[in-house]
Formats: C-alpha cells, structure tokens, sequence
C-alpha cells in the first residue's frame, strides 16, 4: 500500500469518462489498497481513481475516515440503478480544495456494483454515505461536483474554477 498524489483540479483525467474493470487481481487489489490509504491520509470520506490519475471505475467510501472497520465501500463498475429523496448539503472534493458548496443529492440509493472478486454487489445507502457514493461516481463519468450546483452557486464555482485554470496556466508558462 502506498499513498498516491490526488489530481487537482484542472488535471484533464478529471473530466474523463473511466473504463470499465475486467480483471479482478492483483494490480487490482493493489490499486483499491492504495485508494484506501490515500483516501484516510488526506483525510477524506470518498476517493475516485481518477482522482489518483487511473482511469478506471474503482471508487472507495468511508465516511468514518477509518475509525470503523466495516464501514468501507469499495465500489468497482458502480452504478446507481435507484434513488429517492433529495437533500441539499455542504460538499467539498480533494481534488477542488479550499472550495465548497451546497449540492442536491438523493437522500437514498440503491447500486449495483462488482466487489474486489468480481462478484455483483448491491448497496443500499442513505443520507451521508448516500451522498458520498454519488459523489465518487460522478467522478467516474468526469462530473465534479461543481457541475450539480445551480444559480449563484454555480456562477461562483464556475469562476473558482476558472481561477484555478488560470493560475495552473501560469505555472506552466
């Protein structure tokens, strides 16, 4: 195991649509095992491998940030399949830091997803976890979550962004 550089925001592999996992081994279990301690070293509740630059759909959750033992998610080729509610709450991403926003999310989900062996998986999840979930998936199809805000909120991430865009341009001139 071994923690990974998060990508910031503008690094493209953010915005990318990942591939699908077809081979459950070693590469891969490895890969979730460093997730695992780059998310809990950040600290944060959700990682999405784009985050550490592999373009695949693997996304880990723990919102007790490693104080209980059966509470991570490992979610490989994930897909929420239903979902119910909406709640809006403050949300905050490892790869956008120092910004934060009010975001509507399902209050309730339901996913189908493959564990570490391959085998289907179904998870139900509410409020936090719920939250969390849909946040790491979205980063599977290149959404951040500055894309689900709406009116104000939206015009000010969108500038927050650009700002970083700007300054990342100018550390590379």
């Amino acid at each position: 195991m071994a923690v990974q550089s998060i990508r910031l925001y503008p690094d493209d592999v953010l915005r990318r649509r990942c591939r699908s996992v077809a081979s459950y081994d070693d590469d891969l279990r490895r890969l979730v095992a460093d997730m695992i301690e780059t998310m809990h070293s950040a600290p944060g509740v959700g990682l999405a491998a784009p985050q550490i630059g592999v373009e695949l759909k693997v996304a880990v959750v723990d919102v007790t940030v490693g104080d209980v033992d059966d509470a991570m998610v490992v979610l490989i080729n994930p897909e929420i399949v239903e979902d119910a509610g909406a709640e809006s709450d403050v949300e905050g991403c490892l790869s956008i830091p120092e910004f934060t926003a009010k975001v509507v999310r399902p209050t309730w989900i339901r996913v189908h997803a493959q564990n570490l062996e391959g085998e289907p998986v179904e998870i139900e999840a509410e409020n936090f976890v719920a939250r969390a979930i849909c946040h790491e998936i979205d980063h599977l199809s290149g959404i951040l979550f500055v894309d689900r805000l709406r009116g104000l909120r939206r015009d000010r991430g969108r500038r927050f962004l650009k700002r970083l865009r700007r300054e990342a341009m100018e550390l590379t001139a």
